[in-house]
């Protein structure tokens, strides 16, 4: 009796980058293989159920969508129940939303689809180092794709944009990222004020050693209120198609146009 095949699983983010490469593995393995799962978190922009709802028809293959039952799939009420936003091992929102989550829908011999993109190599490195006993498959990095590659790809497919894309964020994360900047929350300051201050106010309530930031000055940490106004950087997301990218649409034109490689 043949043992059945490893499943293909792509953790798509709703993010440009899992998008293109959930779309590159898709001609190479049968579909029965491959699973597409998303965890949904509730503070992301709503407009990602839109952008999740046209990848399923580019990808011409379902999506099925998971979430966090415990906490209500909101990351601020996992920094409340867990009573702080990061330290130096990442934030709890990671792991009790999504990590924890696709775990449960995960087997031992799964092939996982990761979108680092060609910047994060590093990225790819560490978490092989951490999983090693995982197969993993790298379909940006293999094809030398950036992350204006991927933005540049998805608007070319007639694909709009994520919401948080369009309004000039690098990244198509939670609305009060805790893992952004101060440039990035000047800019959520801005865009999404009672966002903001639903942060700043669960940030205070659990004190001082809560802040997200330090003077750099006199390393006191002091709370999201009192971010001056223009600290920090954020610039707008690059979208533009290299040479790289042009090769990508060419091949999964042909690729179509034969029907694939299924």
């Amino acid at each position: 009796m043949m043992m059945a095949l490893p499943r293909i699983v792509s953790h798509f983010s709703c993010g440009a980058a899992s998008a293109v490469a959930t779309k590159l593995v898709l001609p190479e393995y049968p579909s029965e293989r491959v699973v597409i799962i998303n965890a949904y978190i509730k503070e992301e922009h709503e407009d990602n159920q839109r952008f999740l709802r046209d990848c399923e028809r580019w990808f011409d293959h379902p999506i099925m969508q998971v979430r966090d039952e415990k906490c209500g799939a909101s990351c601020r009420e996992v920094f409340r129940r867990k009573r702080f936003l990061k330290n130096k091992n990442g934030a709890p929102c990671s792991r009790a939303l999504k990590r924890d989550v696709l775990e449960q829908h995960s087997l031992p011999d799964d092939i996982f689809v990761l979108g680092y993109t060609a910047e994060e190599e590093d990225r790819l490195n560490r978490f092989i180092d951490a999983n090693n006993s995982r197969r993993v498959l790298t379909p940006l990095i293999d094809r030398g794709l950036t992350k204006s590659d991927c933005l540049a790809m998805i608007q070319r497919a007639g694909i709009e944009l994520p919401m948080m894309y369009r309004l000039g964020f690098n990244n198509n994360n939670c609305i009060g990222c805790c893992k952004g900047g101060m440039g990035y929350w000047n800019k959520t300051r801005q865009m999404f004020p009672s966002d903001f201050q639903e942060i700043a106010d669960i940030e205070e309530s659990l004190g001082p050693t809560a802040y997200l930031f330090r003077d750099r000055k006199t390393n006191v940490r002091f709370p999201l209120r009192q971010l001056p106004l223009g600290a920090g950087r954020h610039d707008e997301p690059d979208i533009s198609c290299s040479v790289f990218c042009e090769l990508v649409e060419h091949s999964l034109a042909v690729e179509a146009r034969d029907g694939g490689a299924k």
